[in-house]
């Protein structure tokens, strides 16, 4: 709901500041006083392009304010949430237009592009005037409003959840039809690469001892040569240092009876002898099993390459080889069952498709029903505001698609259907019906548009409903009828009618008039909401012209008692 809209230095409008109520707000004056100026300020919040000459005279820029209540405002809530714009429950739209063209949107005080603000407003207002833009008139929302108007919902949701359905199993049918296309090169590969490892896998969990084993083959001359001179220098030698460490140590000893002193290095001496004992006996040994054996270098020498060669493929370390391996064992398993899992996929996807189809067949027929009722409810309520040729037909066809989207009887399937909805109107008798968008008469499409919005009352998408014109060419007992209906509308949406038929006025839950003034050199603007003693005498004057007789106070009293009852 709006509930305040502020504009300074706009056309003729220097500034003012009006609050708005629920229910039907009225504005009238007298010609030229700037009543569509608001029109076109509230436009502009909602996303209209801005130009220059909207600026007032001599000033820098043009700005309008607008405060929207969006306590029933969901969808809006919820564009505010992915802007990540904050909102206590309110909705600020600011707009600056500079008289140089450049313009400003603002929400929530946060700089916004024109595309995130209409965005945002989206739904908040529907304008019915000559010349602009009507969410009614445009044939995106018409579907929305035949299921609403047959109130099976329901049904809508169970189709969406099943259109869901069907996109799901479509996508897992195109990966599985996907894989084949390539599934035949990738199971050699992963075929290759998990026998590739399995040959390899002594050589990868015992690589440490291998590569020590294979450099003492490479070096089994050099070692043994080493080990075979330390034993002898050490043992089998006429001059061994363990003969003359023996002798030493005898000599240690024998002294040691002497000088008890000498003891523990006479036992020292003689331990490294028994230590270097040892070690003789183990080089012996070591330098007569030391064998040369060529082949067993080669084959080590090849498994090892081969470990290098796919340590730069599967990773440096045993681990990540071995984990590489069942990885590809894994997928090559799942790509060796591909035919079982192509029958399931498809079984999935074409039962998904049927159920679907199935439900979005029920809700067309459905949806045809409902058409032609609706059809006939706006096309009486044209006649109720003056217009008894007008037909209005609700067309309903199949939606088209291209050959590789989903599709059920060659439309085109979604998530509201396989239909689309179109309001057709013939304004006269004879004439061919047209979309609602292409009536060039301002009259008959606001007349158009309240017919329509008297019958969904409730279910459009805006919470404000603006009238511009929707009295242009009426007058008396029809003009009754037309505040009445907008009074109906009134009762579930936010109404701001701009009239200037007194019948109309008379409904007004708040009345307010637009005044224009001379001002030294200057035209001026302003706008103030009437008490009830002026709402008589405006209406009054409406009714009478300038001069408001005390028979004009009496009819307009008449109206006002008419309208309340």
């Amino acid at each position: 709901m709006l509930t305040c809209l502020r504009v300074r230095s706009f056309a003729i409008i220097e500034a003012l500041e009006v609050e708005l109520d629920a229910g039907l707000n009225i504005v009238t004056g007298e010609t030229g006083a700037g009543k569509s100026i608001l029109v076109h300020a509230l436009q502009l919040v909602l996303g209209a392009r801005g130009r220059p000459e909207v600026v007032r005279t001599d000033a820098e820029a043009a700005e309008v304010e607008a405060l929207f209540d969006l306590s029933d405002e969901t969808e809006t809530l919820g564009a505010l949430r992915e802007l990540g714009v904050e909102t206590d429950g309110e909705l600020l739209v600011r707009r600056v237009v500079s008289a140089t063209g450049r313009t400003r949107a603002y929400i929530n005080g946060r700089l916004a592009t024109l595309a995130q603000l209409r965005e945002v407003t989206k739904g908040l207002a529907d304008i019915s005037s000559q010349h602009e833009y009507h969410s009614l008139a445009d044939a995106r929302h018409h579907l929305s409003y035949l299921d609403a108007f047959a109130e099976h919902r329901p049904l809508l949701e169970d189709v969406g959840r099943a259109y869901d359905g069907v996109v799901e199993t479509a996508a897992r049918l195109e990966e599985v039809v996907t894989e084949e296309r390539g599934r035949i090169d990738r199971v050699d590969l992963l075929r290759y690469q998990v026998n590739e490892i399995d040959s390899l896998r002594d050589v990868i969990e015992n690589e440490e001892e291998l590569s020590v084993e294979r450099e003492r083959l490479r070096h089994a001359e050099k070692l043994g040569s080493a080990a075979g001179e330390a034993e002898a220098r050490l043992y089998a030698d006429d001059d061994s240092i363990c003969g003359a460490l023996s002798r030493i140590a005898s000599s240690v000893e024998h002294a040691s009876g002497f000088d008890p002193s000498l003891g523990p290095a006479a036992a020292q001496v003689r331990e490294a002898l028994v230590q270097l004992e040892d070690a003789a006996s183990e080089l012996g040994r070591y330098a007569r099993n030391l064998a040369y054996d060529p082949a067993r270098l080669s084959a080590l020498e090849d498994q090892l390459d081969r470990l290098a060669r796919i340590k730069k493929k599967y990773g440096e370390t045993s681990a990540e080889i071995l984990a590489h391996r069942d990885r590809a064992a894994a997928e090559l398993d799942s790509l060796e069952r591909y035919e079982e899992r192509l029958d399931r996929s498809q079984r999935d996807f074409d039962e998904a498709l049927e159920h679907a189809s199935k439900l979005a067949q029920e809700l067309r027929t459905k949806r045809q029903a409902a058409a032609a009722k609706l059809s006939k409810a706006i096309s009486k309520e044209l006649a109720s505001l003056g217009m008894g040729e007008a037909k209005v037909t609700v067309e309903l066809a199949s939606l088209e698609g291209g050959p590789d989207e989903l599709q059920v009887k060659g439309a085109r399937l979604s998530a509201t259907g396989i239909d689309r909805a179109e309001l057709l109107i013939a304004p006269n008798r004879g004439e061919e019906a047209k979309p609602l968008r292409k009536i060039a008469s301002g009259g008959e499409l606001s007349r158009a548009m309240l017919a329509i919005k008297r019958v969904l009352a409730g279910l459009g998408p805006a919470s404000l409903y603006v009238f511009d014109e929707v009295d242009a060419g009426i007058g008396g007992a029809v003009a009754e009828v037309i505040g009445r209906k907008i009074h109906e509308v009134a009762k579930h949406s936010q109404v701001l009618c701009i009239t200037h038929l007194p019948q109309i006025s008379a409904y007004a839950d708040a009345h307010y008039r637009v005044h224009k003034e001379v001002v030294g050199e200057r035209t001026k603007s302003d706008i103030r909401l009437l008490s009830d003693k002026e709402r008589l005498e405006e209406i009054a004057r409406m009714l009478g012209g300038v001069t408001v007789t005390d028979q004009a106070r009496a009819a307009a009293e008449a109206l006002l008692q008419s309208a309340a009852h």
